[in-house]
């Protein structure tokens, strides 16, 4: 508090805006002046609850947003005359309980509980987004026609690209690769592996970069999982890791794959409620036309070593990093909130640890093959879900995501999730037009 106090005061800080999020992870922000910043890490600062989303509809009440000094960094765009910072805050009641419907609670909770059971949680993220002339729904024009790891010459897409990672590495946030994807126009950035906190912070700082930068040159960014028709959508595929005593627990030289059975435990954690969370991890009901056969995301509940189809991979190691053993959970998409989404894998994989789970067998042979043609081959492996509303009817069973969600964010969640829904399937799209309005 006293670095962030000094700090704001010898960089002659004009704002410091206090960030936070709505239930779907929706950025949300006020701005307070430096003679407030000290009020505001002692007591607090309040705002109407009832103006938030997913805020009011059980708790319609004040709410303080308590600054997390920690998380303070000094924005790195806008006017130079008026120097502004950010810090994420945690929401409380009046009282100084953590408010049930502040997704970033949710997750220190959850951290909280695998912490009592010794653990810590690490995680990375792989993020891929789009770029587009305009944010335009009528005119989606790509940048470039390039694809995977293509070489661009410098045009906007490289430019654009470059001047993103230097914004967020100038925010405190390390970038490990940054590449041109597979779709045109379509770019991934890897963030370093952090603690589930702070990595949740840095996706919901990189996703407002990201557009910023974009904005700044007169284009739109966009975290939309499938904008165009015919290529790979965007995911953001996430690497876990297990720490007890500074050991990664997932490591065991002996062990196929070097995976040990603490680690087989949390796989089949993940594999028995991955139908459960998917509602969360995929939340748009666009988030199901990039889950299909053929692009490289899952579609079925499997694990593989290499096959990159399958819901969850045990990468290979790097000689001379053999014990850095993890586990990437493929089905996420960058328009999740990562604090609830991080908060379901942890707890899925610790029930798994917990009740000592069985790991099924890898699964491979099974991973291109459609619901159909699985029921055909009787093979061993379930699908997961095919549009929101499965996802939604498979998380109103799961007392896994009602317990770690807590009451207020699960019953909001599938309220406003189930009216998503309703009101895509009552729409006539240009494809059915086209489809049927000619000849029926």
């Amino acid at each position: 508090m006293e670095y962030v106090l000094r700090t704001v005061e010898e960089r002659g800080v004009r704002f410091v805006r206090l960030w936070f999020t709505d239930v779907l992870g929706k950025l949300k922000s006020f701005a307070i002046s430096p003679a407030e910043l000290e009020n505001a890490f002692e007591e607090g600062m309040q705002f109407d609850g009832s103006a938030i989303d997913g805020y009011s509809r059980i708790v319609e009440s004040d709410v303080l947003a308590r600054p997390d000094p920690a998380t303070f960094e000094i924005l790195t765009w806008g006017p130079t005359d008026a120097i502004s910072a950010r810090m994420f805050c945690d929401l409380t009641t009046l009282d100084g309980t953590p408010f049930a419907g502040d997704p970033r609670q949710v997750l220190r909770r959850n951290l909280d509980v695998a912490a009592a059971e010794g653990y810590s949680f690490f995680v990375a993220p792989e993020i891929e987004y789009f770029t587009f002339a305009s944010a335009d729904p009528t005119n989606v024009v790509p940048l470039d026609d390039a694809s995977y790891f293509d070489l661009t010459t410098d045009d906007v897409s490289t430019d654009l690209r470059r001047q993103t990672i230097q914004h967020i590495e100038s925010m405190g946030i390390p970038v490990e690769y940054s590449f041109h994807e597979d779709s045109p126009s379509q770019h991934e950035i890897d963030l370093r592996h952090t603690d589930a906190l702070t990595m949740a912070d840095n996706v919901m700082t990189l996703r407002l970069v990201v557009r910023e930068t974009a904005s700044e040159k007169g284009v739109h960014a966009t975290f939309m999982p499938k904008p165009l028709v015919g290529v790979q959508g965007s995911g953001m595929h996430t690497h876990l890791s297990l720490f007890k005593d500074d050991r990664a627990v997932f490591h065991d030289p002996d062990r196929p794959y070097r995976l040990s059975d603490t680690g087989r435990s949390f796989v089949a954690g993940l594999l028995a409620h991955a139908t459960e969370i998917t509602a969360v991890t995929n939340q748009l009901v666009n988030s199901y036309k990039r889950l299909i056969i053929g692009t490289e995301a899952p579609t079925s509940v499997t694990w593989a070593h290499n096959h990159r189809a399958a819901l969850v991979r045990v990468p290979e190691t790097r000689a001379g990093r053999e014990d850095s053993v993890r586990i990437e959970y493929r089905s996420p998409d960058p328009a999740c909130n990562p604090y609830l989404t991080f908060s379901l894998l942890l707890a899925a994989g610790l029930r798994g640890i917990r009740e000592g789970y069985e790991l099924p067998d890898e699964a491979s042979d099974y991973l291109e093959l459609s619901r159909r043609d699985r029921a055909r081959a009787d093979a061993p492996v379930e699908a997961l879900p095919q549009s929101l509303a499965e996802a939604l009817d498979a998380m109103e069973r799961s007392d896994l995501v009602r317990e770690t969600l807590g009451d207020h964010i699960f019953e909001w969640f599938l309220r406003n999730k189930r009216a998503e829904w309703d009101a895509y399937r009552s729409q006539v799209t240009p494809f059915e037009l086209a489809q049927y309005l000619p000849t029926w």
